[in-house]
C-alpha cells in the first residue's frame, strides 16, 4: 500500500472515487459534497498545488485525500470550542475511499501516513472538519485518536464540525 502523489492521469479515477462519495452522502440524506464540489478543477488546483494524494493498493486507485500545510483560513476562527494547540499543523481534506473498500480499513491507513508525513516535516498537529451529519467521518476520527474541538465555517458558509489531533513522535 502506498500514499502517493497524485498525476494528472490519475484524476480520472479521483472523480470517480468522489463522485461514489457524492453519491453515498445524497443516499444517507447528508448534504455534503452535494453541490458540485469537489469538482475536477479543485482535484486539479490540489496536484498544481502538490495537496492531492492517492492511496494505492495492489496498482489500484482505492482512495483520495488533500493534504494541506495551515494555517487554512477556514480554521482560524472556531465556535463553541477551542483548538487542542496553536502549533504547525496540517489539514486533511476531501477524504474518500472506492465504494468497493469502503469498511475495510482504508481511511485509517490513509491518516496513519499523513501522521508519517507531519512527522517527517516536523509537525505534530492534523485538523480536519466535516458535515455535522457525517457520522461515519466523525466514527473514523474519533478511532484514530482525534478530539472534537468545535464548529467552524467553510467558505460558502456551511458549518462543519472540526477535530485535531496531536501526535506523539513515534
Amino acid at each position: 500500500m502506498e500514499l502517493r502523489m497524485t498525476e494528472g492521469i490519475d484524476i480520472k479515477k479521483v472523480m470517480q472515487i468522489i463522485e461514489e462519495a457524492q453519491a453515498y452522502f445524497k443516499a444517507q440524506g447528508i448534504n455534503q459534497w452535494q453541490n458540485g464540489y469537489p469538482s475536477e478543477e479543485t482535484i486539479e488546483e490540489d496536484i498544481v498545488n502538490q495537496h492531492s494524494y492517492v492511496l494505492v493498493k495492489d496498482g489500484k486507485i482505492v482512495g483520495t485525500v488533500a493534504i494541506c500545510l495551515g494555517p487554512d483560513p477556514n480554521y482560524n476562527k472556531i465556535y463553541e470550542g477551542q483548538w487542542l494547540s496553536e502549533e504547525a499543523y496540517i489539514a486533511i481534506h476531501r477524504i474518500a475511499i472506492a465504494n468497493q473498500y469502503k469498511g475495510s480499513g482504508l481511511s485509517s491507513i490513509i491518516i496513519e501516513e499523513v501522521e508519517k508525513i507531519c512527522l517527517e516535516g516536523g509537525i505534530y498537529n492534523i485538523r480536519v472538519d466535516t458535515h455535522r451529519e457525517n457520522k461515519s467521518m466523525q466514527r473514523l476520527l474519533e478511532k484514530n485518536g482525534f478530539e472534537y474541538c468545535g464548529i467552524i465555517y467553510v467558505a460558502d458558509g456551511s458549518e462543519r464540525v472540526a477535530f485535531e489531533k496531536e501526535i506523539k513522535n513515534k
